[in-house]
């Protein structure tokens, strides 16, 4: 499988991407800043420099032509204002969105947010951050990929656990990075995790096991 991940230098696309790459997956790993492509390369993926907020739909979708899935696993990261919010977790989704469309990349999985399921009014920076995921979200399951929204609750840098809860309806909690990326390593195969809305947090199920009973749920 060819797996295209933007925002390829963020911390769980980094997880992501050792995943993929051990199991023989190869990975093209767009990023905005170039001094990171050795990184990307030691991971075992391939770098394109491509930013998604500058990036024309058309140079994206060169960029990942040939994939057989995308991730978006970008965002405007902490320390960014509101408007950042708006141009990176928002429309730079949307562009990689249309840019799998126009290269004919059939699977779309995106890397959300629980809270964006219904998001609160105001403009202070995390409901924005909130309003901007749940567009990109809306947007994506608007499609016609063959698409996933991943939607895990408070991101932590602890070592992942292997266990998590997943289902269908949203509920909080915290989750190790690495953890998240071992559910969308699994997911991104499964045509049953197709057309799926999934919140991930922490549990005391093994990754493999809480996924199936997920994706069995009606």
């Amino acid at each position: 499988m060819v797996v295209a991940i933007a925002g390829a230098h963020g911390k769980i696309a980094m997880r992501l991407t050792r995943i993929l790459t051990e199991r023989g997956d190869d990975v093209v790993g767009l990023i905005r800043n170039p001094d990171h492509a050795a990184d990307i390369g030691q991971g075992g993926a391939t770098p394109a420099v491509c930013d998604l907020e500058h990036a024309t739909v058309d140079e994206i979708a060169q960029t990942i032509k040939g994939a057989d899935a995308a991730v978006f696993a970008a965002g405007a990261g902490p320390g960014s204002g509101a408007a950042r919010k708006l141009t990176m977790d928002r429309d730079g989704a949307v562009k990689l969105l249309r840019a799998a469309t126009e290269a004919g990349v059939r699977r779309y999985v995106i890397i959300s947010a629980v809270g964006a399921e219904s998001p609160p009014d105001g403009d202070d920076t995390f409901a924005v951050y909130l309003r901007a995921k749940a567009e990109a979200d809306e947007a994506v399951r608007a499609s016609d990929r063959d698409w996933t929204v991943v939607r895990p609750g408070g991101l932590t840098d602890d070592q992942g656990t292997g266990h998590v809860r997943v289902q269908g309806e949203p509920f909080r909690g915290q989750v190790p990075r690495e953890d998240v990326a071992a559910v969308v390593g699994q997911l991104l195969p499964a045509p049953r995790a197709h057309g799926r809305i999934l919140y991930v947090n922490g549990g005391d199920e093994p990754v493999d096991q809480a996924l199936e009973r997920a994706l069995s749920a009606t």
